[in-house]
Protein backbone atom coordinates (compact mmCIF):
# COMPACT_ATOMS: atom_id res chain seq x y z
CA UNK A 1 0.00 0.00 0.00
CA UNK A 2 1.40 3.42 -0.37
CA UNK A 3 -0.47 4.53 2.54
CA UNK A 4 -3.10 3.94 5.45
CA UNK A 5 -5.61 6.03 3.32
CA UNK A 6 -5.49 3.27 0.67
CA UNK A 7 -7.53 1.47 3.12
CA UNK A 8 -10.15 4.02 4.10
CA UNK A 9 -13.36 4.07 2.62
CA UNK A 10 -12.87 7.92 2.66
CA UNK A 11 -9.41 9.84 2.49
CA UNK A 12 -8.55 12.75 5.10
CA UNK A 13 -6.20 13.89 2.28
CA UNK A 14 -6.87 17.30 1.63
CA UNK A 15 -9.30 17.76 4.40
CA UNK A 16 -8.72 21.14 6.64
CA UNK A 17 -8.60 20.24 10.26
CA UNK A 18 -8.97 22.37 13.19
CA UNK A 19 -7.52 20.95 16.41
CA UNK A 20 -7.79 22.58 19.95
CA UNK A 21 -5.25 21.30 22.21
CA UNK A 22 -3.32 20.22 19.61
CA UNK A 23 0.58 20.88 21.30
CA UNK A 24 0.49 17.63 23.59
CA UNK A 25 -1.05 14.15 24.25
CA UNK A 26 -3.81 13.13 22.66
CA UNK A 27 -4.44 16.37 20.17
CA UNK A 28 -0.85 16.28 19.03
CA UNK A 29 -1.02 12.86 18.17
CA UNK A 30 -4.35 13.37 16.45
CA UNK A 31 -2.51 16.02 13.95
CA UNK A 32 0.72 14.03 13.57
CA UNK A 33 -1.72 11.05 12.06
CA UNK A 34 -3.77 13.47 9.79
CA UNK A 35 -1.18 15.44 8.70
CA UNK A 36 0.88 12.56 7.63
CA UNK A 37 -2.30 10.98 5.74
CA UNK A 38 -2.52 15.03 4.09
CA UNK A 39 -4.92 16.34 6.08
CA UNK A 40 -4.57 20.68 6.02
CA UNK A 41 -4.12 20.77 9.99
CA UNK A 42 -4.09 23.69 12.26
CA UNK A 43 -3.52 23.46 16.08
CA UNK A 44 -3.29 26.10 18.84
CA UNK A 45 -2.34 26.12 22.56
CA UNK A 46 -1.54 28.48 24.89
CA UNK A 47 2.36 28.07 25.56
CA UNK A 48 4.53 28.88 22.63
CA UNK A 49 7.50 26.96 23.22
CA UNK A 50 5.34 23.50 23.20
CA UNK A 51 3.91 24.91 20.31
CA UNK A 52 6.84 25.30 18.51
CA UNK A 53 8.13 21.86 19.34
CA UNK A 54 5.04 20.39 18.44
CA UNK A 55 4.62 22.40 15.16
CA UNK A 56 7.95 20.54 14.16
CA UNK A 57 7.26 17.24 15.30
CA UNK A 58 4.26 17.24 13.25
CA UNK A 59 6.35 18.59 10.15
CA UNK A 60 8.69 15.72 10.11
CA UNK A 61 6.03 13.51 8.62
CA UNK A 62 3.76 15.93 7.25
CA UNK A 63 2.19 15.52 3.44
CA UNK A 64 -0.68 18.44 3.74
CA UNK A 65 0.03 21.94 5.17
CA UNK A 66 0.27 22.24 8.86
CA UNK A 67 -0.15 25.78 10.87
CA UNK A 68 -0.29 26.67 14.58
CA UNK A 69 -1.00 29.27 16.50
CA UNK A 70 -0.26 30.49 19.94
CA UNK A 71 -3.84 31.21 21.87
CA UNK A 72 -6.03 30.38 25.03
CA UNK A 73 -9.36 28.76 24.45
CA UNK A 74 -10.65 29.72 27.67
CA UNK A 75 -10.69 33.26 26.56
CA UNK A 76 -12.87 34.78 24.40
CA UNK A 77 -10.39 36.28 22.54
CA UNK A 78 -8.35 33.41 22.17
CA UNK A 79 -10.88 31.48 20.13
CA UNK A 80 -11.83 34.92 17.91
CA UNK A 81 -7.83 34.29 17.07
CA UNK A 82 -7.52 31.03 15.93
CA UNK A 83 -10.61 31.05 14.07
CA UNK A 84 -9.30 34.14 11.94
CA UNK A 85 -6.14 32.35 11.22
CA UNK A 86 -8.41 29.25 10.41
CA UNK A 87 -10.08 31.37 8.06
CA UNK A 88 -6.99 33.22 6.82
CA UNK A 89 -5.09 29.61 6.30
CA UNK A 90 -7.42 26.94 5.77
CA UNK A 91 -9.76 28.84 3.55
CA UNK A 92 -12.72 26.71 4.62
CA UNK A 93 -13.13 24.12 7.80
CA UNK A 94 -14.09 20.38 7.34
CA UNK A 95 -13.33 19.20 10.94
CA UNK A 96 -13.22 20.25 14.28
CA UNK A 97 -11.60 18.55 17.26
CA UNK A 98 -12.80 19.86 20.44
CA UNK A 99 -9.80 18.12 22.57
CA UNK A 100 -8.39 20.76 24.85
CA UNK A 101 -8.51 20.32 28.43
CA UNK A 102 -6.98 20.61 31.81
CA UNK A 103 -7.68 18.35 35.24
CA UNK A 104 -9.03 18.83 38.08
CA UNK A 105 -10.14 17.66 41.81
CA UNK A 106 -12.97 18.54 43.77
CA UNK A 107 -14.78 22.34 44.44
CA UNK A 108 -12.96 21.99 48.00
CA UNK A 109 -10.13 21.81 46.58
CA UNK A 110 -9.57 25.46 44.88
CA UNK A 111 -11.43 28.60 44.53
CA UNK A 112 -14.34 29.78 42.37
CA UNK A 113 -11.50 30.99 39.73
CA UNK A 114 -9.98 28.11 39.74
CA UNK A 115 -13.59 26.12 38.45
CA UNK A 116 -14.70 28.76 36.57
CA UNK A 117 -10.95 28.25 34.19
CA UNK A 118 -11.30 24.30 33.82
CA UNK A 119 -15.41 25.06 32.92
CA UNK A 120 -14.28 27.69 30.62
CA UNK A 121 -11.80 25.47 29.26
CA UNK A 122 -13.33 22.25 29.22
CA UNK A 123 -16.99 23.11 28.18
CA UNK A 124 -17.21 26.65 27.34
CA UNK A 125 -14.50 26.28 24.66
CA UNK A 126 -16.02 23.39 23.20
CA UNK A 127 -19.47 25.59 22.43
CA UNK A 128 -17.66 28.57 21.36
CA UNK A 129 -15.74 26.13 18.47
CA UNK A 130 -18.53 24.57 17.97
CA UNK A 131 -20.53 27.19 17.06
CA UNK A 132 -17.78 28.60 14.99
CA UNK A 133 -17.35 25.47 12.75
CA UNK A 134 -21.21 25.42 12.30
CA UNK A 135 -21.10 28.84 11.18
CA UNK A 136 -18.97 27.99 8.63
CA UNK A 137 -20.23 24.09 7.55
CA UNK A 138 -23.62 25.33 7.00
CA UNK A 139 -22.73 26.82 3.98
CA UNK A 140 -21.24 24.02 2.54
CA UNK A 141 -23.68 21.13 3.75
CA UNK A 142 -21.28 18.86 5.53
CA UNK A 143 -18.84 18.89 8.75
CA UNK A 144 -17.72 16.62 11.35
CA UNK A 145 -17.09 17.78 14.56
CA UNK A 146 -14.87 15.37 17.38
CA UNK A 147 -15.67 16.14 20.66
CA UNK A 148 -13.13 14.37 23.43
CA UNK A 149 -14.79 13.42 26.23
CA UNK A 150 -13.42 10.98 28.91
CA UNK A 151 -15.09 7.52 30.72
CA UNK A 152 -14.84 9.77 33.91
CA UNK A 153 -18.38 11.14 32.71
CA UNK A 154 -19.89 7.54 32.76
CA UNK A 155 -17.48 5.68 35.68
CA UNK A 156 -17.76 9.43 37.75
CA UNK A 157 -15.33 8.67 40.18
CA UNK A 158 -14.98 10.10 43.34
CA UNK A 159 -12.16 12.31 42.95
CA UNK A 160 -12.08 15.05 39.96
CA UNK A 161 -15.59 15.86 40.56
CA UNK A 162 -15.01 19.27 38.84
CA UNK A 163 -13.90 17.63 35.58
CA UNK A 164 -16.16 15.06 35.75
CA UNK A 165 -18.76 17.79 35.68
CA UNK A 166 -17.23 19.10 32.37
CA UNK A 167 -16.82 15.68 30.63
CA UNK A 168 -20.59 14.82 31.92
CA UNK A 169 -21.50 18.21 30.38
CA UNK A 170 -19.76 17.20 26.97
CA UNK A 171 -21.31 14.07 26.74
CA UNK A 172 -25.02 15.76 26.93
CA UNK A 173 -23.76 18.33 24.88
CA UNK A 174 -22.55 15.99 22.06
CA UNK A 175 -25.79 13.74 21.59
CA UNK A 176 -27.90 16.73 21.59
CA UNK A 177 -25.74 19.28 19.01
CA UNK A 178 -26.14 16.04 16.53
CA UNK A 179 -29.54 16.14 16.83
CA UNK A 180 -29.09 19.87 15.89
CA UNK A 181 -26.92 19.71 12.77
CA UNK A 182 -27.39 16.48 11.28
CA UNK A 183 -30.07 17.92 9.66
CA UNK A 184 -27.09 20.34 7.85
CA UNK A 185 -24.98 17.45 7.24
CA UNK A 186 -22.85 17.65 10.00
CA UNK A 187 -21.36 15.05 11.49
CA UNK A 188 -21.14 15.02 15.55
CA UNK A 189 -19.16 12.23 17.19
CA UNK A 190 -18.33 11.87 21.06
CA UNK A 191 -14.78 10.04 21.81
CA UNK A 192 -14.59 8.96 25.33
CA UNK A 193 -10.92 7.42 26.58
CA UNK A 194 -10.16 6.19 29.74
CA UNK A 195 -6.87 5.80 30.70
CA UNK A 196 -4.98 7.08 28.35
CA UNK A 197 -0.53 8.74 28.51
CA UNK A 198 -0.86 12.04 28.41
CA UNK A 199 0.49 15.17 30.88
CA UNK A 200 -2.72 15.17 32.27
CA UNK A 201 -1.68 12.04 34.13
CA UNK A 202 0.26 12.96 37.17
CA UNK A 203 2.75 10.31 37.16
CA UNK A 204 6.14 9.48 36.04
CA UNK A 205 7.10 8.02 32.58
CA UNK A 206 7.99 5.04 33.87
CA UNK A 207 4.85 4.48 35.84
CA UNK A 208 3.08 5.36 33.17
CA UNK A 209 5.29 2.90 30.79
CA UNK A 210 4.43 0.30 33.01
CA UNK A 211 0.68 0.80 33.09
CA UNK A 212 0.77 0.80 29.29
CA UNK A 213 2.72 -2.87 29.47
CA UNK A 214 0.33 -4.15 31.77
CA UNK A 215 -2.44 -3.24 29.57
CA UNK A 216 -3.93 -0.19 32.58
CA UNK A 217 -3.15 2.71 29.91
CA UNK A 218 -3.63 3.71 26.50
CA UNK A 219 -1.20 5.37 24.08
CA UNK A 220 -2.43 8.84 22.62
CA UNK A 221 -1.92 6.93 19.15
CA UNK A 222 -4.76 4.60 19.90
CA UNK A 223 -6.83 7.57 20.41
CA UNK A 224 -6.06 8.98 17.65
CA UNK A 225 -6.32 5.67 15.17
CA UNK A 226 -9.96 6.27 16.63
CA UNK A 227 -10.59 9.24 15.20
CA UNK A 228 -9.41 8.39 12.04
CA UNK A 229 -11.94 5.68 11.86
CA UNK A 230 -14.54 8.45 12.28
CA UNK A 231 -13.84 10.84 10.02
CA UNK A 232 -12.94 7.99 7.41
CA UNK A 233 -16.17 6.53 7.15
CA UNK A 234 -18.57 7.01 4.05
CA UNK A 235 -21.02 10.13 4.16
CA UNK A 236 -23.62 7.70 4.98
CA UNK A 237 -22.18 6.49 8.26
CA UNK A 238 -22.51 8.47 11.19
CA UNK A 239 -20.16 7.10 14.29
CA UNK A 240 -22.65 8.72 17.47
CA UNK A 241 -19.86 7.64 19.96
CA UNK A 242 -16.58 5.39 20.74
CA UNK A 243 -15.40 4.44 24.12
CA UNK A 244 -12.48 2.91 24.69
CA UNK A 245 -10.06 2.14 27.51
CA UNK A 246 -7.06 -0.32 28.41
CA UNK A 247 -8.02 -3.56 28.34
CA UNK A 248 -7.38 -4.22 32.35
CA UNK A 249 -8.56 -0.44 33.72
CA UNK A 250 -11.47 -1.27 35.63
CA UNK A 251 -14.57 1.14 35.17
Amino acid sequence: METLNDYLPQSVEGKSVLITGGTSGIGLAVAKLLAKLGARVMIFGHEQERLDNALAAIKETATGDVYGYAADASTEEGIATIFKQADEKLKTLDVLINNVAVGFNDVTDGSYKDWQYVVDTNLLSYLACCAGAIERMVPKGSGHIINMGSMSAVSREGSGSVYVATKAAIQAYSESLRKSVNKDGIKVTLIEPGAVDTNMQEESSEDKQKKIDNLEMLEANDIAMSVLYCLSQPKRCDVLEIKIKPLLQII
